[in-house]
């Protein structure tokens, strides 16, 4: 049997493990704690009476960097800088500190810094999953562009937006995982289960050419470091089949209000980042959700359209496969897009990383990681039965199209204005009765 002092915390540590203890304790502050001026000020201009899970996501996601310009999560390059920074501590505190024997109550407290935030920032990730709306459903236009057209992180989007109970279970996994860090008796459990789910997103993200790699890899070193307390324990137990003593630190609170604070703190903190921001995410998802915009479209007009006649300054031009002025067909989304494809340049919009937009016109991922179709957004004055259309694309907001409908059916759409040349448009649309196996279910038989 295990003796009962095997259950205390070790009094001395080796002159190894406590060098490794200092430069792990600065790094991992380094990387988990916010440092950095601009954090807090992000949080001073939070509208808190009016605070949407969009501000509490991007709180969650803080990573230090050091090197301006290097997108949300930075670079490793941050990564050597925080190690040196650590490696410079390091040096200073083993000289001022020689005399110390053990670190058992600051590993503790880093051991707690980790694990809360780790726990945010899966969370954060596996709610926008537990309520489907990170990769939603593709769009009309998303399911009528050639696979060819799509960069290779789209293709992984809309292959799991396609299946919204699977990106459930995925969210639900990752949720839980997270929250078994808040206990540091089932810290271990999620660190395991984080390791092996993150590190499957980090291998994503390597190859479908994902914009999070860094972040998400950084998610996996936090669970490695929790899942270190405890892996020598469990080769011991499972492989080795030795007797084993349970992890045995624990904080010193001498007083009962200590204790008090703790729990109200842990409290608030699960109110904040699970509670309130859970609540938040699941109304966002029974409001159509983040990614695509919300404004209505023309009415009853959601489909894919033929093209049939297309004239430009009274010149008809006859459909061609090369021809980069005539358009090939026109989407109208349910919400106020259109997609254009044409065989006219589209400069892709690279956008790879889960941002969330308030506004409509900033709303990407439709046209993210595409090309062949252009995207616009559009006004709609009934009164004058007019459309006008701006180019979603960052790098063709010149373009703006001012169009008037009819509708001589249901299915006939005759647009007729000019584009941001001011050149004059004609275009008759006929919606094309397009079937999708992915709608009407696999199992069901497809007539044409």
């Amino acid at each position: 049997m295990t003796h009962p002092a095997n259950l205390l915390p070790p009094q001395t540590w080796k002159a190894s493990w406590k060098v490794l203890f200092r430069f792990f304790f600065i790094y991992f502050v380094i990387q988990c704690v916010p440092l950095d001026i601009r954090y807090y000020t992000d949080l001073l201009h939070i509208q808190w009476t009016e605070l949407s899970f969009r501000d509490i996501f991007y709180l969650t996601r803080y990573t230090p960097r050091f090197i301006p310009g290097e997108g949300a999560f930075g670079s490793f390059t941050d990564w050597g800088i925080a190690a040196f920074i650590a490696l410079t501590g390091t040096l200073v505190w083993t000289y001022l500190d020689r005399q110390r024997k053990e670190y058992n109550q600051l590993y503790y407290w880093l051991r707690a810094i980790v694990r809360y935030r780790l726990a945010i920032g899966v969370i954060a990730y596996g709610l926008l999953k537990l309520f489907p709306q990170q990769l939603p459903y593709p769009s009309i236009s998303q399911l009528n562009t050639h696979y060819g057209d799509l960069s290779a992180w789209k293709i992984f989007a809309m292959s799991t937006g396609v299946v919204p109970s699977m990106e459930t279970f995925l969210g639900l996994v990752e949720t839980i995982a997270g929250l078994l860090l808040l206990s540091r008796r089932t810290a271990t459990i999620g660190a395991g289960i984080i390791i092996t789910f993150t590190g499957n997103v980090f291998m994503s993200n390597l190859a479908y050419e994902g914009g999070e790699y860094v972040y998400s890899f950084y998610l996996v070193i936090l669970a490695l470091f929790l899942l270190s307390y405890d892996i020598l324990r469990i080769i011991n137990l499972l492989t080795l089949e030795r007797p084993t003593a349970p992890g045995n630190i624990r904080p010193y609170l001498p007083h009962p209000w200590h204790r008090a604070a703790k729990l109200a703190v842990k409290a608030l903190f699960i109110f904040f980042f699970f509670g309130l921001y859970g609540y938040k995410t699941y109304a966002s998802y029974r409001q159509l959700g983040y990614q695509y915009p919300h404004t209505p479209g023309l009415k009853e007009a959601a489909g894919i359209y033929n093209v049939t006649t297309f004239r430009i300054n009274n010149q008809e031009l006859p459909y061609s496969l090369t021809d980069s002025v005539r358009w090939k067909d026109v989407v109208f989304e349910t919400w106020a897009t259109i997609s254009i494809r044409a065989n006219r340049y589209v400069h892709p919009d690279l956008a790879n990383t889960e941002e969330i937009f308030t506004n409509d016109p900033d709303r990407n991922y439709e046209l993210a990681g595409s090309v062949s179709r252009h995207y616009y957004s559009y006004n709609i004055d009934t009164s004058r039965q007019l459309l006008v259309m701006y180019n979603k694309n960052k790098y063709h907001q010149q373009e703006k199209l001012v169009l008037q409908y009819t509708r001589p059916d249901s299915n006939r759409i005759i647009l007729s204005g000019s584009n941001e040349r001011h050149d004059t448009l004609y275009v008759v649309l006929d919606k094309i009765d397009k079937k999708y196996p992915l709608i009407i279910g696999r199992r069901k038989p497809l007539q044409l």
